[in-house]
């Protein structure tokens, strides 16, 4: 079952945050397996985190990579709120048609401008 994880750290500004993605991605963890969502959200002063993973052993793989990073910035995670996921509702797929007929028409659009 899916998880919900809900950071409120202590020192996390949108700087930090940057810097720390950045720091993730060097570590080949930039889009770590399991993690399925990722939200940052906040004043540029003090952000928190929802993200959602498939599994706790997905995020506790992760947090062997982010730990240090997040000491390493001065931030402090504080216990995270971890809570099942009970439901998660998706905007419906566009069709490829759809897309296909959208794109068409632009063209058109475009060809008589000229």
């Amino acid at each position: 079952m899916a998880l919900g994880i809900y950071f409120t750290f202590t020192g996390m500004t949108a700087d930090k945050y940057k810097e720390g993605i950045g720091l993730l991605k060097q570590a080949g963890a930039g889009h770590p397996p399991g993690r399925t969502y990722h939200a940052a959200l906040g004043t540029p002063d003090q952000l928190v985190v929802f993200d959602v993973w498939s599994s706790q052993a997905a995020f506790d793989k992760f947090g062997k990579t982010l730990m240090p990073i997040l000491q390493q910035l001065g931030v402090e995670p504080g216990p995270p709120s971890v809570m099942k996921i009970h439901n998660v509702i998706r905007p419906p797929a566009r069709r490829a048609k759809a897309k296909k007929r959208a794109a068409a028409k632009r063209a058109k659009r475009r060809a008589k401008k000229r």
